[in-house]
């Protein structure tokens, strides 16, 4: 009873920094834009968002565990062009394509991670490989201009929502992210969510404690290609259809992960930092559009995230050792 009265919530590693970052964010849109002076537009922002977030919880799993995946980007865009082939804007057509879209988002990964891990290949190169797979066979089937079209009940989970009292319509896609992140976050705090960290930080002493170094490793890409399944039917349903619709995603995705705290190559990193730093990076694009900052400067932005995030993770705690001030010595009597 004492411990449960003791218990206080803690935030991961990583995860204050990019929250303070989230929260100057907000209030600087709250005073540029007037849509942000109410709940709605707060929610609009988190429905825009609940893709990306989605895959960048996805990418946190592979990327913590000691690998990247370049192929959700390209992912996402096959699933929609799929979906809107075989559902033909027939609503009978809805829930066995969503099933499908599931299967087929599991599979990509299990395919990923079954070479990275039984072949032996850098998972850097296979994903990349999976990437020029699917674009070259969505641009085959497709000729670069998908055809059919989503049903009405499809893009319900995109676009539809709940009316919540004070709050209005919370969309679907932002409840959806919410059961995600809380499901993320339990699995991370588990037993298998706490050795999949340890693999990215020292895999041959998970092996020699008889963890399954394999296994892990596969998991974390067949729940990424999962992840990426449901943020292109998020994404779908709020976007559309469209040949380039996943274009750059697999970069956002690492892009919010790095700005998030997690260490490339893997071993640290809180998943709720994930997950805040693609709100972050939302919320970053929709304040620069508001101050009339070019949208083809979003490319840049990332690069730079990118660079400045791998650098401070190489380098900040040497600068943090350095800058903390240290107590006096007592002398000797």
């Amino acid at each position: 009873m004492n411990s449960v009265l003791k218990w206080r919530p803690r935030l991961g590693e990583g995860t204050a920094p990019v929250l303070v970052v989230l929260a100057v964010l907000l209030v600087a849109l709250a005073f540029t834009g007037p849509a942000y002076s109410e709940p709605s537009g707060y929610l609009a922002l988190l429905k825009r968002a609940a893709p990306l977030v989605i895959l960048a919880i996805g990418q946190y799993l592979v990327i913590v565990s000691g690998g990247f995946d370049l192929s959700v980007g390209a992912l996402v865009t096959a699933e929609v062009v799929i979906a809107a082939r075989l559902i033909n804007g027939d609503d009978d057509n809805t829930v066995w394509v969503i099933a499908l879209l599931l299967g087929f988002g599991a599979l990509v990964g299990l395919v990923n991670g079954l070479i990275t891990t039984k072949l032996l290949v850098q998972s850097f190169i296979v994903t990349l490989g999976m990437l020029l797979v699917l674009d070259g066979a969505v641009f085959l089937w497709t000729g670069g201009a998908p055809r059919g079209a989503l049903s009405p009940s499809f893009r319900v989970l995109g676009r539809g929502g709940l009316d919540v009292p004070v709050l209005g319509q919370v969309p679907w896609s932002v409840l959806i992210l919410l059961v995600v992140l809380v499901g993320a976050v339990l699995f991370m705090r588990g037993g298998t969510g706490r050795t999949l960290i340890a693999v990215g930080d020292n895999e041959n002493a998970v092996r020699l404690a008889g963890g399954r170094v394999d296994r892990l490793r596969l998991l974390a890409f067949v729940l990424c290609g999962l992840l990426a399944a449901l943020a292109a039917i998020l994404l779908a349903g709020f976007a559309g259809v469209s040949a380039q619709v996943g274009k750059g995603l697999e970069f956002r995705a690492i892009t919010a992960v790095v700005l998030g705290g997690v260490l490339l190559g893997g071993g640290r990193g809180s998943v709720v930092a994930a997950a805040a730093g693609a709100l972050s990076l939302e919320a970053l694009f929709s304040l620069l559009k508001l101050v009339g900052v070019s949208g083809a400067l979003e490319s840049a932005v990332q690069g730079v995230i990118i660079i400045v995030a791998v650098a401070y993770a190489a380098h900040g705690a040497g600068l943090r050792q350095k800058l903390r001030i240290r107590k006096p010595v007592p002398a000797l009597p």
